[in-house]
């Protein structure tokens, strides 16, 4: 890369690290603890970071709760319409590992199989002084280029797609890795 290029990025990341678009893909209990992260008392807005309604505005896909198999399929279809550099945040243990439901037939465990996840928050459910500090952390890898997921799938594109068929058989998806 040349020096120039290198330069662009740097700048580049550093912009996008303080204006941040989430989406919140709310599939459990977690999404109790948004509310209050993104009003008044921690207000998650003065970091740069606000909510958004699509996919496609989207730049953070935060994911709270357990996901069933059934789910999955809807983040994969989500994240993949998101717009690079895009960046997934795990939210509680539930997306680590399935939380108290790991042990069911139908819930996901290990969602970094299936989608590049950036950054993991720890806790059942993690509370808004957490989330503060996750996105923090996640504002800082962004703004050195370390958060990187979003070119790992396009690198290890056909592993996570072995991974996303195993768990869920076809993956029906319209994007630019299949035009």
């Amino acid at each position: 890369m040349s020096e120039e290029r290198k330069a662009w990025e740097k700048v580049a990341n550093m912009l996008r690290s303080r204006s941040l678009w989430m989406l919140y893909y709310c599939t459990g209990c977690g999404a109790i603890e948004l509310p209050p992260t993104m009003t008044s008392r921690f207000d998650m807005e003065r970091l740069g970071i606000g909510p958004m309604a699509t996919p496609r505005q989207a730049d953070i896909m935060l994911i709270t709760g357990y996901l069933s198999t059934k789910t999955l399929r809807r983040v994969i279809y989500s994240y993949e319409q998101m717009q690079s550099p895009k960046y997934i945040v795990g939210f509680g243990s539930c997306t680590l590992n399935g939380g108290i439901y790991y042990d069911s037939y139908a819930t996901i465990n290990k969602l970094d199989l299936y989608v590049p996840v950036d950054l993991y928050l720890a806790g059942c459910m993690p509370r808004p002084e957490a989330i503060v500090s996750g996105f923090t952390a996640l504002m800082s890898k962004i703004d050195k280029g370390e958060a990187n997921g979003w070119k790992e799938y396009k690198e290890k594109n056909d592993w996570y797609k072995r991974n996303q068929i195993e768990a869920l058989g076809e993956v029906y998806v319209h994007d630019e890795f299949h035009e």
